[in-house]
């Protein structure tokens, strides 16, 4: 039986697919447009190369995703190299020039002699329904920030008095933007208009906003084109803020829709929101991760020997690990002990222990990756443990 490997250096419209064997020899180097076609011509051709294939791919998403749904349907295994293994590891091998066909070498050579790279598996289509919403919501999020910066900008440099910190003055400036427009309406109709928009706290922030803008009678110079971008940013937000709460119901009845949706929602901490990112990060397949040490190693809760010489007991924050899944469990920790006696109770023990705030937070965590994973493993919902008490 021969014994071939496959590496893909994958990229957005075209891939490179370098085929090695056994003793690293190159049987073929061609590269190949992202489409099905011609990737089934590919796929004939290292077929007819060896009778067993092993292929490695730099991409486990975006652009890879149709080669991979390829390669997976037609029963190959596929393992992912990410691509910064294959930065690293191309220094061990001759030649600085950096080439797709060198690094699909360079990926084939390693698909032949690592064991500990992970396989690609078929996905579950609603796992990737929640991917693609998690992502979605993530961008919203990102844009939402970005814009709400640039309207603090904008703001501060007309109206600094003004608070901008939640949703009420959003709708405030959609109307309003500058101090002289406020102290034309006065704080009885201001009121009035914040009430016809549901605004809560109407009287307060109109009170507020005739405050700020009694403190300031000073025209900037640049006023009244930047009160309309403020205007327009304010709209912005707003909009975003809707579609984040549409895409939150979206995700919300798409992970209760999982499996596994009330085994990881019973852990204190861990909502809808967090356990669809969780699931978007793993798959929801504990069969991938045969311990919790390489779950929260994936996770980057694990902390990773650095020890040199006569230095040893050195822990860092590993280098590769999936930063969506470490916030999951970050900020899932966080939460749980406000909620949870025993994460309190294993918090307060850490931070007695000397740990700083960061420190013991991740080291619950790390406990919390243990408990999940046993919890799916055993398909059980989390039980708080009942504290001891000595006996009188």
């Amino acid at each position: 039986m021969t014994a071939i490997w496959a590496g893909i250096d994958a990229g957005r419209t075209h891939h490179h697919c370098v085929v090695i064997d056994d003793t690293g020899k190159r049987l073929l180097s061609r590269r190949v447009a992202n489409d099905e076609t011609e990737l089934l011509k590919l796929l004939a051709d290292v077929l007819a190369l060896g009778d067993e294939v092993t292929w490695g791919i730099d991409l486990a998403d975006g652009g890879a995703a149709l080669l991979i749904d390829l390669l997976l349907n037609h029963g190959q295994h596929t393992l992912y190299i990410p691509g910064r293994a294959v930065s690293r590891a191309s220094e061990g091998y001759r030649g600085e020039g950096k080439t797709d066909a060198k690094d699909a070498a360079i990926i084939a050579d390693q698909a032949r002699i690592r064991r500990d790279l992970q396989p690609l598996r078929p996905g579950d289509e609603l796992v990737a329904e929640i991917k693609v919403h998690t992502g979605h919501r993530r961008d919203l999020a990102d844009d939402r920030t970005r814009v709400i910066n640039r309207l603090h900008n904008h703001l501060t440099s007309i109206f600094p008095a003004l608070d901008l910190t939640n949703t009420g003055p959003l709708i405030l400036l959609t109307g309003y933007q500058t101090p002289a427009a406020i102290r034309r309406t006065g704080a009885r109709r201001l009121e009035t208009w914040l009430r016809n928009r549901k605004v809560r706290g109407a009287a307060e922030l109109a009170e507020k906003a005739l405050a700020a803008a009694e403190s300031q009678h000073t025209s900037v110079a640049g006023e009244k084109p930047t009160a309309q971008l403020v205007h327009t940013l304010a709209k912005e937000v707003m909009r975003l803020n809707e579609q984040i709460a549409e895409t939150d119901k979206l995700i919300e009845a798409r992970f209760l829709e999982h499996k596994h949706a009330e085994v990881i929602a019973s852990m204190p901490g861990i909502g809808s929101l967090l356990g669809a990112e969780f699931l978007a990060a793993t798959g929801g397949d504990m069969d991938a991760f045969e311990s919790p040490d390489r779950l929260a190693g994936f996770a980057g809760v694990a902390p990773a020997p650095r020890d040199s010489g006569k230095i040893s007991g050195n822990l860092h924050r590993p280098r590769r690990y999936s930063r969506r899944l470490q916030r999951v469990f970050y900020t899932s920790a966080l939460i749980s002990i406000r909620c949870c006696d025993e994460s309190r109770r294993f918090y307060d023990r850490k931070r007695a222990e000397g740990k700083r705030h960061t420190q013991a937070v991740l080291a619950l965590a790390r406990r919390r990756v243990n408990v999940l994973w046993a919890l799916l493993r055993d398909g059980r919902c989390y039980e708080p443990i009942p504290p001891v008490t000595n006996a009188a």
